[in-house]
């Protein structure tokens, strides 16, 4: 791919292709076409988008600004956190999850370096450059590159000969043992090939001053800030590196920089082309949100995220912004609804439920959980809606679904638990399981705001089909029964009502710039109350 001409809606210079970590990732749910613009940082949105974050959107923001004063400039841990306590963007249920991260981090160093003494590893110190992998060309090759940068970020470190190279990968909550294997290999060739630099917004990456010296050796740590475990994920000399590289990243590297094909998700809202994107539905006024007075960073948001903000500002932003997670289990409700979930996906992929055998238990669940788990799934095999569909019929099963609201720059996300034809139409069917029956004095769109989502969105075009032939259906499991309830999206009145619940929640989300704590009773067992001094005020006051 060339990207010549440039897509609808951008400008540029296609003449470096700069690749990172996640690029090299094979996921399923990304968009090749978006990956491969992703990959020349010279194409921008034109005309310019707003990048103006008035709170920060990345949870190792505060933590890598603290551990880079510590480090690189000598400053106590306890000194390092009250700087960036008083950073205006970070909120303090930011700060103070960072405080905890920063710790696990530092702990987990020192057991490592430790650790290389007892093994007669050399000591490593900090590296505060960047090590870019850079090559050169003399003519434009065959996809429009006169230069490639391959760079892998994380936090740096080398024995003081240079002989040996660390990089260490954070992950927002616990290690991440599952790193697949291009990436690590990736990693891995950065650290044995890269060279200090250093760049500038919209510039290439230029020489900086630092040690030359490449190594005999490389490693890639992996480290959870939640909890600072840590793990080697790599410890090769550099003929392993490369052996490494050329069967797992090169084809990876390959295959990022030159996707064509269009896979809309929540990557659209990083996505320089996503203006010009014929593969993005475009829904102006989706949400029923008129755009803002300052224009913010593109976001994205599902109705899980806008019921989230409903209950608590502080906490959105810090579990479906951040993605912080408690190290606490979870609740039982929550475990047994995930795994109940789980199975019927895996089961909706081999196909319909009349010919399943039933599990006798489930491994994730404690035995005392399993009786009420294991009937839910049994009501659901007894009336699966797959199980009357012709064989012509098209079924998916979490299928991620988007659209583009141009007026708020944000990109909308739902993934229904099934979507199938029938006779033309779509049917998009939510799965739910529930302790007790539901509420009737409370209308159906409000008490489940995913539905009305999905009621805006089928009129909008999404997923497509016959609109008079479109439903939606809500499955409600219990421990002794089901019920299943129908929404027309094509009925005017359901439409209307559908607007008006979502623009009651994102109208406060879509102007909200300090995600300040809403305490009441919701405090009581929330996962982010160890983070929340106002949460914590209001669980003592009882």
């Amino acid at each position: 791919m060339t990207l010549q001409p440039l897509p609808p809606g951008t400008n540029g210079d296609t003449r470096l292709i700069r690749t990172s970590l996640p690029l090299v990732r094979n996921d399923p749910r990304g968009c090749p076409r978006g990956s491969a613009v992703r990959a020349r940082p010279l194409v921008q949105q034109a005309p310019k988008r707003s990048r103006r974050k008035p709170v920060e959107d990345f949870a190792l923001g505060p933590v890598m600004a603290a551990l880079d004063a510590v480090e690189f400039d000598g400053a106590s841990p306890e000194f390092a956190l009250e700087g960036i306590s008083h950073v205006r963007k970070y909120t303090t249920g930011h700060v103070s999850w960072a405080c905890t991260a920063v710790y696990a981090y530092l702990a987990a160093r020192r057991q490592s370096e430790s650790e290389r003494i007892v093994a007669g590893r050399p000591a490593t110190i900090p590296v505060r450059e960047e090590w870019t992998s850079c090559e050169g060309l003399r003519a434009p090759d065959a996809r429009g590159a006169l230069r490639y940068e391959r760079t892998a970020w994380g936090r740096r470190y080398a024995s003081e000969d240079g002989g040996e190279r660390e990089l260490w990968l954070p992950s927002f909550n616990t290690l991440k043992r599952d790193r697949p294997a291009e990436e690590i290999a990736e990693a891995a060739s950065v650290l044995a090939t890269g060279t200090p630099s250093q760049a500038g917004f919209g510039d290439i990456h230029r020489p900086v001053p630092g040690s030359t010296a490449l190594p005999h050796r490389v490693r890639v740590v992996g480290v959870g800030c939640g909890d600072g475990e840590y793990g080697v994920l790599a410890d090769w000399d550099t003929a392993r590196v490369e052996r490494e590289f050329a069967a797992h990243a090169r084809p990876a590297l390959a295959r990022a920089v030159t996707g064509t094909a269009t896979n809309p998700g929540s990557e659209c809202v990083r996505c320089e082309a996503l203006a010009g994107c014929a593969g993005l539905p475009k829904a102006p006024g989706l949400l029923g949100v008129p755009g803002p007075r300052r224009p913010r960073k593109r976001r994205s948001v599902s109705a899980s995220d806008l019921r989230a903000h409903d209950c608590c500002p502080a906490f959105f932003h810090l579990t479906r912004v951040l993605h912080l997670k408690s190290p606490a289990p979870e609740s039982e409700p929550i475990r047994r609804g995930r795994t109940v979930d789980a199975w019927l996906n895996q089961q909706h992929l081999k196909g319909p439920c009349a010919d399943a055998a039933l599990p006798q238990e489930i491994p994730e669940l404690a035995p005392d959980e399993q009786t009420t788990a294991l009937a839910m799934i049994a009501e659901h095999v007894r009336a699966c809606p797959l199980d009357e569909l012709g064989p012509d019929e098209e079924v998916q099963v979490q299928k991620r679904l988007t659209a583009y609201d141009p007026e708020l720059d944000t990109v909308i996300v739902a993934d229904p638990d099934l979507l199938y034809t029938r006779c033309g139409g779509w049917i998009w069917h939510e799965t739910k399981t529930a302790g007790s029956p539901l509420w009737e004095g409370r209308p159906l769109l409000e008490s489940y705001p995913q539905l009305a989502l999905a009621v805006l969105l089928m009129s909008h075009g999404v997923p497509g089909g016959d609109p008079r032939r479109s439903l939606i259906e809500l499955e409600v499991l219990y421990g002794d029964g089901s019920r299943c309830l129908e929404v027309d999206p094509g009925d005017s009145d359901t439409v209307a009502e559908a607007r008006q619940v979502i623009s009651r929640l994102a109208t406060p989300w879509a102007v909200d710039e300090t995600y300040e704590p809403r305490p009441g009773d919701q405090c009581e067992g929330c996962e982010m109350l160890r983070h929340c001094a106002a949460g914590q005020s209001r669980v003592k006051a009882g």
